[in-house]
């Protein structure tokens, strides 16, 4: 491994930018409480290690060298996003009936888990960056990618963390509000369509790595 200090300022840097594994945590934590936001975070740093597995092993070069695997990965995300705007924009009642359901922490686990696996931009992320901190005259560049890639999610999920503690909390207030329920529903689920706009708009083919 080289410079594993640059290493460590240039992925404290990356993951400190808002993207969108934050903005869907934010918006689960303030729908669900910091709880679910912990749970979302939780699972979308399951999904980076996934990526870690896979880039190490060499699998991810093969995803991104084939533009059918490579777009299936985007479309899958893309449509999973979908289906959990559909599911959040026909939860709950009218304005002022009963909130809906709080969704258990396996599921909110397991949805961050799946958006983040079926993320084609990780795949690529961890193409183009890890490989820069490889020193290959150390040997074993497998171990050193895996090294780099899991102290790259460790990092994300601090950082991830404090935005779910943070919306969770601020979330909390708001839910106190009596129109805030129908609003945030409305809101989170645009926010996933976004986030499946990005995921099938990214990249318009793997071989612009």
């Amino acid at each position: 491994m080289t410079h594993p200090l640059l290493f460590l300022l240039a992925v404290t840097t990356l993951v400190a930018i808002p993207g969108p594994n934050h903005l869907y945590i934010t918006a689960r934590a303030v729908a669900d409480g910091r709880r679910a936001g912990i749970a979302s975070a939780l699972g979308v740093e399951t999904g980076t290690l996934v990526h870690v597995a896979a880039a190490a092993a060499g699998l991810s070069a093969l995803i991104a060298a084939s533009a059918t695997a490579f777009d299936v990965l985007r479309y899958a995300g893309a449509a999973y996003l979908v289906y959990l705007a559909v599911r959040t924009l026909r939860g709950g009642d009218g304005e002022d009936g009963p909130a809906p359901a709080a969704k258990s922490l396996r599921r909110v686990y397991l949805d961050g888990f799946l958006i983040n696996l079926f993320n084609p931009k990780v795949v690529l992320f961890f193409l183009a960056f890890l490989p820069q901190f490889v020193d290959r005259d150390a040997g074993a560049v497998p171990a050193q990618i895996a090294v780099l890639g899991v102290v790259t999610a460790l990092i994300g999920l601090l950082s991830d963390l404090v935005y779910a503690i943070g919306a969770g909390s601020i979330g909390a207030r708001l839910r106190a509000r009596p129109r805030f329920l129908r609003r945030q529903r409305y809101a989170t689920g645009a926010i996933y369509l976004g986030l499946g706009a990005v995921a099938a708009f990214a990249g318009a083919g793997p071989r612009r790595i």
